[in-house]
């Protein structure tokens, strides 16, 4: 890549990448850079390279890495045990935190992974609702369970709400259990729960999709139509819980559903997420509280281990601290309101959208309001524009910028700098 030196020993890693993993990747971000290091808002290739991070190991890293709270109370872990299969006292304390932090949560029951957290949170709804199907939203990206992976990129276009599979080896039986409505149309999404309302166990919606936010009214009209019907509304918080607010979504656009999953910030970069939600439906995971034919088991090898636990402690801790996040919105907003600045000047036609802590920009010059909107965008440019703006030392995923508590002044001079080269080479 241009810009950027790759030593021997980094191409001998993405060579031995393609040998032993599938497309050479972790399945996660691209395979022709290998991280080594990571400190703070900072992160280190293998060949030495650094760049400013907004990947942020796709959101965990909330305060940036290797915090030293976090890691000072890892370290003061280790030595006293890294799982049981069983309560421990940092786990019992973290879910006291999330309770008193999230507006929907009496109790909490964790897992690993996000996955895992919406697929529980789909379940506990089904049980409570004693109902099959759930409605979720065309674009909305719930993990890689097969009930979440219906309509998650689809670019058979299907009317709704038919849902369309996401990926290869999911039972058509999953396919006819999920319903789909456009997000941000509540008089489409209201017109499909009126009709199959018998039918649906719940409605899961990220609050947030993706990088679309909410219309004014939409979070609001959904609650009060799921609330009409008594049919739980599940908000999918892996990414925004801790985020937008202390108090997550929910706090931030003021609609408590009736259960949430959670994740990615609430355990500063370890493994741990969590179903947090009202008793009557968490009542589902208490077999002595439950008929035995609506209990719901739930099992993890690894769920509430208390190294991510004092791990979400610390994160949380600092997290409170007053400030903080008006800090990361201040900066987060400079970023965002920079970038279309710079585009504009350019007379690039893009669109910064999300909100300031979570971001990116589609290369189109229509309104971003849903996933069709997206798909009239130009993923080539974005693409490309990934790759210039990382030859200047600036580091995303395919998409979103996330912002941490930990990024700085003299990052955001660095990161315009970067947008302002990319801006000279694209309109070039």
């Amino acid at each position: 890549m241009a810009g950027l030196k790759k030593t021997g020993r980094e191409q001998e890693l993405i060579e031995k990448a393609r040998k032993y993993l599938p497309g050479g990747t972790l399945g996660n971000a691209s395979g022709d850079v290998v991280i080594a290091k990571g400190q703070g808002s900072h992160i280190w290739d293998s060949s030495g390279n650094e760049y400013v991070d907004y990947l942020l190991g796709s959101g965990p890293m909330i305060l940036g890495h290797a915090h030293p709270d976090v890691a000072e109370a890892v370290r003061g872990q280790l030595e006293s045990g890294s799982t049981f299969f069983a309560n421990n006292e940092h786990a019992i304390e973290l879910a006291e935190e999330i309770c008193k932090a999230m507006p929907c949560a009496d109790k909490v029951r964790f897992c690993s992974t996000g996955t895992e957290a919406t697929l529980y949170a789909m379940r506990a709804a089904r049980a409570f609702r004693k109902r099959d199907k759930i409605l979720k939203f065309e674009g909305g990206f719930h993990g890689m369970n097969d009930y979440s992976l219906m309509s998650i990129w689809p670019t058979n276009l299907k009317p709704f709400p038919e849902a369309v599979p996401g990926s290869a080896g999911i039972p058509k039986a999953v396919q006819e259990t999920m319903l789909v409505a456009p997000f941000n149309d509540l008089e489409t999404t209201t017109a499909i729960i009126e009709k199959h309302h018998d039918e649906l166990g719940g409605v899961i919606v990220e609050p947030f999709q993706r990088l679309i936010a909410p219309k004014p009214g939409f979070l609001q009209g959904l609650r009060e139509i799921t609330t009409r019907y008594e049919i739980p509304l599940i908000f999918d918080e892996v990414v925004t819980s801790f985020r937008f607010a202390y108090g997550g979504a929910q706090e931030f656009y003021g609609v408590v559903p009736d259960i949430c999953s959670l994740g990615k910030a609430a355990a500063g970069g370890y493994p741990l997420t969590a179903v947090a939600g009202r008793d009557e439906i968490m009542a589902h995971f208490d077999a002595e509280a439950v008929q035995s034919d609506d209990f719901m088991p739930m099992i993890g090898t690894l769920s509430g281990n208390p190294i991510a636990a004092v791990a979400g402690l610390a994160t949380l801790k600092i997290l409170k601290q007053p400030g903080t996040y008006d800090r990361m919105f201040g900066l987060g907003w400079q970023i965002r309101s920079g970038l279309q600045r710079i585009l504009d000047e350019a007379e690039i036609p893009a669109k910064v959208v999300g909100e300031d802590v979570l971001f990116d920009v589609y290369f189109t010059d229509e309104d971003i309001v849903d996933y069709r909107s997206t798909l009239k965008a130009d993923s080539k440019m974005l693409n490309k524009f990934n790759s210039l703006i990382r030859e200047k030392g600036v580091f995303k995923g395919p998409s979103k910028f996330y912002l941490s508590a930990v990024h700085s002044g003299e990052d955001v001079e660095k990161t315009m700098a970067a947008f302002k080269y990319a801006a000279e080479k694209l309109s070039g």
